[in-house]
């Protein structure tokens, strides 16, 4: 079995695509946009992305632009976790993913012994880095 996180945006999906791969890696695979798609789309939304993905070794992440009459509410039901390699690893990613967003946890040391933040990156995606010595 696998899980895949798929994210909504707000017509910033190809941004940030590029943002998480600079943070994660990856490759952005399997990009489609409204072009030619028999929907009631705006003429400036058509380039917008109704589909990619970006895939690396451990890890994928689906997304798309929502239409622009499709309500999106940012929450915090949902966080997405990860596990990663090194505190270093852990916390550069942390600081990338939090630039512009907001800090609900600071990256730190913890009573559990990992290494762990909270944040909400730009776009409105809540993320939990961490790292398990």
């Amino acid at each position: 079995m696998r899980i895949e996180a798929y994210l909504a945006f707000r017509g910033s999906c190809q941004e940030a695509f590029n943002f998480y791969k600079d943070i994660f890696g990856g490759e952005i695979k399997n990009t489609e946009t409204y072009e030619d798609k028999e929907i009631d789309i705006p003429g400036n939304y058509r380039s917008k992305w109704q589909h990619a993905e970006l895939r690396g070794k451990n890890f994928t992440i689906l997304g798309y632009d929502a239409a622009p009459d499709t309500p999106l509410t940012d929450g915090t039901n949902i966080h997405l976790g990860v596990d990663m390699d090194s505190a270093e690893s852990a916390e550069s990613a942390f600081n990338q993913l939090s630039k512009g967003g907001r800090v609900h946890t600071s990256f730190q040391k913890t009573s559990w012994g990992a290494h762990y933040g909270r944040c909400t990156d730009k776009y409105g995606i809540s993320w939990m880095i961490n790292f398990k010595e």
